[in-house]
């Protein structure tokens, strides 16, 4: 047997009983969100689907037929309880909740995760944050990762990217007891004569050249020295250590030089690169946890900074 009320009907049932509740077509159909006409052809059809005259209408009133009140009185408190569940289930896939697997360099999370990681914490007990910090310029698609923040020579045209800071600028520093030692460079090329500390992007078989500009154009320079490492926080180490010239992104190194534990060189060879971006792949509908996560970062930290 065909049921009397099928799911594609609660639409109509629920037209009907909230004109029975305001005996008005237009008041109901504000509190809906529908034009009058299109509520009366929703409560006709009802009225077709089960064959019973449910309202009186005329020109300037609308009134329940017996049949109407008796069908009234049984389903508005049906109708409530399943318009309140629904609210609860929309409630529940609108709050953020689940796992955001994020991929970061390392300077980037001290910049741009940890900061925010205590309000975000406390504002979203339901998310996990699975963070990975690595220097390697992973795709994030294959490996299950929501989004990842990097700097913006190296996103894939794919991905959707959000600026989080402005340009960045990558200085050569050394330690004043170095420089006292084997003195100063004067041109980025002097550099080959130096002892430097390197740096090898992880899974590269050989060591990043430092690459400067000048008048415009970009070069590298293929240093040397007596340390090969594939950690920048080792390098920095290093070189306050004294051990040799490392070359760093300016922001981590700002406070060692304003305190006098490095020395910037070269700087009028030092140019701007594209900062820190937050990047994501394209998608149609976001996880709320996701979206959180997004704001939370963009919140903390301004184009400007």
């Amino acid at each position: 047997m065909e049921p009397l009320l099928s799911g594609s009907d609660y639409n109509q049932l629920r037209a009907f009983v909230a004109v029975g509740e305001t005996l008005s077509f237009s008041r109901a159909a504000d509190r809906l969100g529908v034009s009058p006409s299109a509520l009366s052809q929703l409560v006709r059809g009802f009225e077709e689907r089960v064959g019973v005259r449910l309202l009186n209408r005329t020109t300037r009133s609308v009134a329940l037929t017996e049949a109407g009140e008796n069908l009234y009185r049984r389903v508005r408190p049906a109708v409530s309880e399943l318009g309140e569940a629904i609210g609860q289930i929309r409630q529940h896939r609108e709050r953020p909740a689940g796992t955001v697997r994020v991929h970061s360099f390392r300077a980037a999370a001290r910049t741009c995760i940890e900061p925010m990681l205590p309000a975000f914490a406390r504002d979203y007990p339901d998310v996990v944050l699975d963070v990975t910090l690595d220097d390697t310029v992973v795709d994030l698609v294959a490996g299950g990762f929501d989004a990842a923040i990097r700097i913006g020579e190296v996103i894939e045209r794919d991905l959707v990217a959000l600026r989080l800071g402005p340009d960045l600028r990558q200085v050569a520093v050394a330690s004043p007891d170095y420089l006292a030692r084997h003195g100063r460079p004067d041109h980025p090329r002097d550099l080959v004569r130096h002892r430097c500390i390197r740096w090898r992007w992880p899974g590269h078989a050989t060591p990043y050249a430092w690459e400067f500009c000048e008048s415009g154009s970009w070069f590298e320079v293929a240093v040397d020295g007596p340390l090969i490492l594939n950690d920048k926080d080792m390098a920095l180490r290093a070189a306050l250590e004294g051990i040799g010239i490392a070359f760093a992104v300016e922001d981590t190194v700002v406070a060692h030089i304003a305190e006098g534990r490095l020395v910037p060189l070269l700087d009028a060879w030092s140019g701007p690169f594209p900062g820190r971006f937050l990047c994501y792949p394209q998608q149609r509908q976001m996880a709320p946890a996701l979206r959180a996560f997004i704001d939370a970062i963009r919140a903390g930290v301004s184009p400007g900074r």
